[in-house]
């Protein structure tokens, strides 16, 4: 008996093998396995000198792409490139409506969406051009801080709402639709959200997954304000303004946010480094925070500074490392290594 056991294993075996190679029940065993690695390496940068003319020092804060072009908040002014070729296209200095003009000063922030470009600057104003033609659409805030906005250090538009946040721990949201070229400078705002803590620092948000996420530098963490919850309960938050939801972080102090195709595209300060993390935007979105990009320098040199802006087109992502004054451009690098089982 004992013998006829093993001849029927014996022929038994290679069936079982063929079974499961059609069938796939141990396809880990037999299949290799593919990883994807990502990995950063510099392209260029931008500075003082990729600016015709510039005799000012690069300031660059917030930035944002639009239709292949690169905003970027420079002191001052505004700057427009070719996000594709990074030629200078433009330097807008001033808001200009008819034949009115008002400078631009101490800008912190811009968001484009929908054709129109929204800078914010710490005088308390948000100006809002036409993406085309750049012209002055309005401006929301008469640059006294104690109207309509104390300061502004963050803005994004987006889906028919624009969010400001102004200093301390205060972000005020207004419909798009309110924005028109005969609307009054001081709008009320449809709700008010609390960043929990904050002063004066340039604040980096973007919108994703119906939640708005913000870059909470201050409270430690990535904030969501379900844009659904913020519409349900927009009066009562006039009064008691919403706090999001979030992970505490102990050691982390999130900067920079932004969304890609793929990517949460992000900058954290951890100690007294600055590190670029790359995160797949869904999990981001659910909170789980396992980077597959994490550097604070490219290849073990040329360490970031404070980077208060990030954006990426196609493989490239672009950097506002306002400590070394310049947009360092970095590409996007893919791998695929196969390991096979034996």
């Amino acid at each position: 008996m004992e013998l006829k056991n093993k001849v029927n294993m014996k022929h038994i075996l290679p069936l079982i093998l063929v079974l499961c190679f059609f069938t796939n029940c141990s396809k880990d065993d037999i299949e290799s396995k593919n990883y994807d690695y990502y990995y950063p390496t510099d392209e260029a940068s931008i500075a003082t000198e990729s600016i015709p003319g510039s005799a000012v020092g690069f300031d660059p804060k917030g930035i944002a792409i639009s239709n292949d072009k690169l905003y970027v908040v420079n002191g001052d002014v505004l700057e427009i490139f070719n996000a594709l070729t990074l030629v200078h296209i433009k330097t807008i200095k001033e808001y200009t409506k008819g034949a009115s003009k008002i400078p631009l000063t101490s800008l912190t922030s811009v968001s484009v969406d929908n054709g129109r470009i929204y800078v914010g600057s710490t005088e308390s104003r948000l100006f809002v051009f036409d993406e085309t033609t750049n012209a002055g659409i309005s401006t929301v805030g008469n640059g006294q801080w104690w109207q309509t906005f104390v300061h502004v250090f963050g803005v994004v538009a987006k889906d028919g709402l624009v969010f400001v946040k102004e200093k301390e721990k205060s972000i005020k949201v207004f419909e798009t639709s309110q924005i028109t070229e005969t609307s009054d400078w001081n709008l009320k705002p449809i709700a008010k959200l609390n960043t929990l803590n904050g002063y004066t620092e340039v604040y980096s948000l973007d919108v994703y997954g119906g939640n708005l996420v913000v870059a909470g530098r201050d409270a430690r963490s990535y904030l969501y304000y379900n844009i659904a919850n913020i519409k349900a309960n927009a009066t009562t938050s006039l009064t008691t303004p919403i706090e999001p939801e979030k992970v505490q972080f102990t050691d982390i102090k999130p900067i920079a946010v932004s969304f890609s195709k793929d990517w949460a595209v992000t900058s954290e300060i951890v100690g007294n480094a600055s590190y670029l993390r790359l995160y797949p935007k869904e999990e981001f979105n659910k909170k789980n925070y396992k980077a597959v990009v994490n550097v604070s320098d490219i290849l073990g040199k040329n360490a970031f500074g404070t980077i208060v802006g990030t954006a990426q087109l196609n493989d490239r992502i672009f950097l506002s490392d306002n400590t070394n004054k310049k947009i360092r451009v970095i590409k996007l690098n893919k791998s695929t290594i196969a390991e096979q089982n034996n």
